[in-house]
């Protein structure tokens, strides 16, 4: 063997490193044919992940990190972070120099400390780095209290190290599940503008839409994510691509209804209505975030500089020692973004840790307090619409919508690149209606990075959004499991699945939605191994079903009473048209014409046939279908009733549905070709729904009134 040979030609010994490190050598395509990961694309997975080889690596260089990833158990004194069920024991592999003594005690979260047991486990010491190091192996007692602990090991020498221990639910089950069956919407909330909108939904917008929905028999209302985006033009248009998923987008405050506005002198409030009225758009025009937030941020900036209640004003400084350094450092880069007019920031300031930085803090000091107040003011009022969700008799109130990753040049990443895996994107693999696979352009979360911090990024993240929610729905749920990769520069279909340690990522979701009472919803649509949902639904977490996408073995649609419980059953997506244009053909024809098949249009068309032949029969067959040529409106309630007809926790109704709306939220694997995310809520002849009109619109009615009925 030529051991100064390029490591790309020798697949099997890359695949061997591969698998190793957590990488997928393999995936199915949607034919279900199996297909291998190409040399280049592990070389540059495996460098991301910080395994020693390169693009150039040799065969020698690939035997040298096999040998260095076995290395890397055998240097932590402690595990880098300890998660374990409750009830349950845990072994814990301690390392030491062989013949050292060592002691492991734990401190609990609420107080209170105690000692692990050592286990009577012989392991052969392992030379590492020219020291002969011993294996301990200690247990973590059964009996300790959900929470985040820490685990400390005092070494024969004086040296001390320590690493979280993070005790989670074995599942959870929220008190709501267990009163029945539940309906509730789902928006796109930008979409959804009322008479006095500032060119597109806000949170005044949205605790309008909850009571209407509310008043309708709704127990949750789903919205789109609200994560913050850039504060400068151009603003980033999917709601899937923020900065950080750690804060909120001011763009969704009503300047109107922050508190101190009531003390508005006249002169102010005209210019605010003024600036309103730049930024209200035509019935039917599509949502121009730039316009919205140009006249929105000067809003902002006078109501800013409003003299605050005593109370108020401890009320904000208590927000803002709660946010800590992570408010501080996002409030900095959204300063910095500001004065710079962009994203890419001058190389000094290219993350949080140059040493430039901290005169920036300085000298920003004003523009800091200003973003910072802008996160309290628009959580105060996202806090207010879920409270007013609440109000009005939902079951769950606000249910959010947590997207898979964040911007590569966002400002979580400039806060703490290292957590971040270096050159890679996420997306996902070519499938069926994204043929050419989907390059999301999210770096994603290096898993041996994530678990260093003790998964902080993550517990910060999912406390941050369900603070104004009652429910939550993660995008992707699969990415706790594995996401895909893809290298830099590189079409989507050259990526790998990239695997985490999903019992620690989904315990301590379910230890934060238990602490917040929340139900917890996973998208797990798309090619989803068995035993992915069984572990889900053991855990508590209910799935996603689309009536479109649920099929029986013969192709036909499943029938509604083989539904699973655990689900939020709905009849689309806001990845699919609406149910209109699915009826219309609109996902084939877009695709068609904008050159995204790469099947012939004649079969995808045929198929498209077929399949709604189907669906007729089968709603025939459940009785929700009377006449020979329905209308399309029948057949929209005839879905919805045969949705409402599942077993299902869950149901929920697209509030395009509602409207009978035609066109697309979002057109996967495109970006500048179709106006995605910029849609405003619209009927099947453009003329835009306000959220006003809801409450009496009769088509609104008759859907929520199928769905409400078959529930009650």
């Amino acid at each position: 063997m030529n051991m100064n040979a390029p490591a790309v030609d020798d697949l099997g010994l890359l695949q061997h490193l591969a698998d190793r490190n957590g990488v997928a050598t393999t995936f199915w395509d949607w034919y279900g044919n199996q297909c291998n990961v190409g040399s280049r694309s592990l070389l540059a997975v495996l460098e991301a992940l910080g395994v020693p080889v390169t693009a150039n690596a040799t065969i020698k260089d690939v035997h040298e990190a096999l040998a260095w990833t076995e290395d890397q158990f055998w240097l932590q004194t402690l595990p880098d972070c300890a998660v374990v069920r409750e009830g349950a024991t845990k072994e814990i592999h301690v390392h030491v120099p062989h013949g050292s003594w060592v002691h492991v005690d734990y401190s609990l979260e609420e107080g209170g400390k105690g000692d692990l047991h050592q286990l009577d486990r012989w392991v052969e010491p392992r030379v590492v780095n020219d020291v002969l190091t011993g294996r301990a192996t200690f247990e973590v007692p059964a009996h300790l209290p959900l929470g985040w602990h820490t685990l400390t090991a005092t070494v024969e020498g004086g040296a001390v190290y320590s690493a979280p221990l993070i005790v989670v639910p074995n599942r959870v089950s929220p008190s709501v599940l267990h009163q029945g069956r539940h309906w509730g919407v789902a928006a796109q909330m930008y979409s959804a503008r009322s008479a006095s909108s500032w060119g597109m939904g806000d949170a005044e917008d949205l605790a309008n839409l909850a009571a209407v929905c509310g008043q309708k028999g709704a127990d949750f209302l789903l919205i789109n994510p609200v994560h913050a985006a850039a504060t400068v033009a151009p603003m980033e248009n999917s709601p899937y691509l923020p900065v950080t998923r750690r804060w909120v987008n001011p763009i969704y405050a009503r300047p109107e209804t922050i508190a101190e506005y009531v003390n508005a002198p006249e002169s102010m409030r005209v210019a605010i209505a003024a600036l309103r009225e730049s930024a209200a758009a035509d019935n039917g025009a599509p949502i121009e975030r730039d316009r919205t937030w140009a006249a929105k941020s000067k809003a902002l900036e006078l109501v800013f500089t409003l003299p605050r209640s005593y109370h108020r004003q401890a009320e904000f400084e208590a927000f803002v020692a709660q946010g800590g350094q992570d408010l501080a450092n996002f409030a900095l880069w959204c300063a910095l973004v500001e004065k710079e007019g962009g994203l890419l920031l001058p190389e000094e300031f290219a993350n949080a840790d140059m040493p430039a930085i901290d005169a920036q803090r300085e000298a920003l000091a004003d523009r800091v307090e200003f973003w910072q107040w802008c996160q309290w003011v628009t959580r105060e009022q996202l806090v207010k619409a879920h409270e007013v969700a609440r109000a009005v008799g939902m079951k769950m109130g606000i249910m959010a919508d947590l997207a898979v990753g964040v911007h590569a040049n966002g400002s979580e990443i400039w806060s703490e690149p290292g957590v971040f895996a270096p050159g890679m994107q996420v997306g996902a693999p070519p499938d069926m209606y994204s043929q050419q696979g989907q390059n999301w352009s999210q770096p994603p979360w290096s898993p041996r990075a994530l678990a260093r911090t003790g998964y902080r990024p993550l517990r910060e993240m999912l406390r941050a959004v369900l603070a104004h929610s009652g429910a939550i729905r993660i995008d992707h749920i699969l990415g706790l499991f594995r996401l895909w990769w893809i290298p830099a520069g590189r079409p989507a279909s050259e990526g790998t699945y990239v695997y985490f340690d999903h019992e620690a990522m989904v315990g301590v979701v379910l230890l934060e939605a238990q602490r917040a009472g929340a139900v917890v919803i996973g998208e797990d649509l798309g090619t989803v191994e068995p035993w992915v949902r069984d572990y889900l639904a053991d855990r508590g977490i209910l799935g996603t079903s689309v009536v479109w996408f649920e099929k029986e073995g013969s192709g036909w649609p499943l029938h509604a009473g083989h539904y699973r419980w655990g689900a939020l059953s709905t009849v689309n997506t806001h990845d699919l048209p609406p149910t209109a244009g699915y009826l219309a053909g609109v996902q084939t024809e877009l695709r068609h014409k904008l050159g995204l098949l790469v099947e012939d249009i004649d079969s995808v068309r045929a198929a498209d046939r077929r399949e709604l032949e189907q669906m007729m029969v089968r709603l025939r067959e459940y009785g929700f279908l009377e006449a020979q040529t329905p209308t399309v409106d029948e057949v929209v309630v005839a879905l919805h009733r045969y949705a409402a007809a599942t077993p299902s926790a869950l149901v929920g109704v697209s509030l395009v549905d509602v409207v009978g709306d035609v066109r697309p939220q979002n057109l996967p694997g495109t970006s500048t070709e179709y106006p995605n995310w910029c849609v405003p809520l619209c009927d099947g002849n453009g003329r835009e729904i306000y959220i006003e009109d809801l409450a009496t619109d009769a088509r609104a009615a008759a859907i929520f009134e199928a769905v409400d009925s078959s529930l009650r």
